[in-house]
C-alpha cells in the first residue's frame, strides 16, 4: 500500500501583524434615542456604551474586512503572495455563496484558499485557532485572519433588547511562524440548548429587502451564563497555556457589555494593575470583530504593548465560546478616522 506524505509546520505561530477599520460615522445614544424609547442615562448605565460606529452609505462588509488586512499586512511586513490562507468571521455576510473570504482575497490581489466561519461573537478567537494550526500543520505560511461586522444592517432600532448595543468594524491579524509560541492552545466549546439566546430572524419591518433579518437577544440570559461560565473557559485557556493569571499583562474578553466583563475579571480574580479591554464604550458591541478592535484600541492608547502577554476570550451566537492566550502583535494601517 502506498504511503501518504504529509506536511510538517511551524513548531510555533504568532499574530505578526494587527490592522483595523472603524467606520467613520459615529453614532452617540442621544441619536439612538431619537427612535429607541429610552435614554444616555440608562444605556451607559445598563451596557457602558457611549457611541459606536456604523458604516456610511454605499460602505460594504468586504471594503472593511479589505481595509483592516492591508492594516495588518502592513503591519507584519508580510507580502500579501505569502498569504496561504484567508478566514474571514462574521456573521453579518449578506449571502450564503459567495463567501466574504475569496472576495476579500480578490481585492487584495491574492488567489489563497479562503472561506468563511461563523461562530458569532466567538468568531474571531475560533478564526485565529484554526489559523495557527493551519501554520502549524505545514498547510499554510502565512494565514490572514479577519473578524468584521455589519450590525447595523441587521438591527430593529426599536428592539430595547439589541437597537443600542451593536456597532460595525473590522480586525485583521496575519498569522505566522514564530521562535516562541504567541498563540497559546485553545479553550472553546458550544451549548446548542441555548442557541435561541441570540439569533437572527426575519419579519421585523424596519430591516430593508437587502438585509431581511434582524438580530434579537434575551439580554438577561446572556448575562446569566456569559460572566460565569466563561470564567471557567478562561481559566482552562490560561491553565492549557502553562500560566497563571499573575502571567498575564492584559485581559481583553468580547466587548458583550461592561457590566459583563466587570462580573468576569471579578470572577477570575485577575491581579491588580492588569489592562482591561473596554472599548465597547466607544465602539459598542461588533461580534466577530469586537477583539481585534479591542487590542487595537488598547495599543494605541498605550494601555498594552505589543509583546505583552494577553488572555482573549469570547462569547456569543450558538452559543459559541473560545479562549486563548497569545502575545500581543504590532499594529499599523489603522484608518485615519480613529486617529487621536
Amino acid at each position: 500500500m502506498a504511503r501518504i506524505g504529509q506536511r510538517s509546520g511551524a513548531a510555533a505561530t504568532a499574530m505578526l501583524g494587527l490592522g483595523v477599520y472603524r467606520p467613520e460615522r459615529v453614532v452617540t445614544n442621544a441619536e439612538i434615542c431619537e427612535v429607541l424609547d429610552s435614554s444616555d442615562e440608562w444605556i451607559r448605565t445598563r451596557s457602558g456604551i457611549r457611541t459606536r460606529r456604523y458604516a456610511g452609505e454605499g460602505e460594504t462588509l468586504v471594503a472593511m474586512a479589505t481595509r483592516a488586512a492591508r492594516g495588518a499586512l502592513e503591519a507584519s511586513g508580510v507580502g500579501v503572495d505569502e498569504i496561504g490562507t484567508v478566514i474571514v468571521a462574521t456573521s453579518t455576510h449578506t449571502q450564503h455563496s459567495p463567501a466574504a473570504a475569496p472576495l476579500v482575497a480578490h481585492e487584495l490581489g491574492s488567489r489563497a484558499a479562503s472561506f468563511d466561519m461563523s461562530a458569532g461573537c466567538a468568531g474571531f478567537c475560533h478564526a485565529l485557532s484554526v489559523g495557527s494550526d493551519l501554520v502549524r500543520s505545514g498547510n499554510a505560511s502565512h494565514v490572514l485572519v479577519i473578524g468584521v461586522e455589519m450590525l447595523s444592517r441587521f438591527l430593529d432600532p426599536t428592539d430595547r433588547g439589541t437597537a443600542f448595543i451593536f456597532g460595525d468594524g473590522a480586525g485583521a491579524v496575519v498569522v505566522g511562524q514564530s521562535d516562541e509560541p504567541g498563540i497559546g492552545p485553545v479553550a472553546w466549546g458550544s451549548d446548542g440548548s441555548q442557541s435561541h439566546v441570540i439569533r437572527q430572524e426575519p419579519g421585523c419591518e424596519h430591516v430593508d429587502a437587502d438585509h431581511p433579518m434582524a438580530v434579537r437577544m434575551e439580554g438577561t440570559a446572556v448575562f446569566r451564563w456569559a460572566p460565569f461560565a466563561m470564567a471557567d473557559v478562561a481559566r482552562e485557556a490560561v491553565a492549557e497555556a502553562g500560566l497563571t493569571m499573575s502571567d498575564l499583562d492584559a485581559f481583553i474578553p468580547h466587548q458583550a457589555n461592561m457590566r459583563i466583563t466587570e462580573t468576569l475579571v471579578r470572577n477570575l480574580k485577575l491581579p491588580d494593575g492588569i489592562a482591561i479591554a473596554r472599548d465597547i464604550q466607544d465602539s459598542g458591541n461588533t461580534s466577530a470583530a469586537s477583539v481585534p478592535l479591542a487590542i487595537e484600541a488598547m495599543l494605541r492608547h498605550g494601555e498594552a504593548k505589543p509583546g505583552d502577554t494577553a488572555l482573549l476570550i469570547a462569547f456569543g451566537a450558538g452559543l459559541s465560546y473560545a479562549s486563548q492566550v497569545v502575545t500581543l502583535p504590532a499594529t499599523a494601517g489603522v484608518s485615519a478616522s480613529v486617529a487621536g
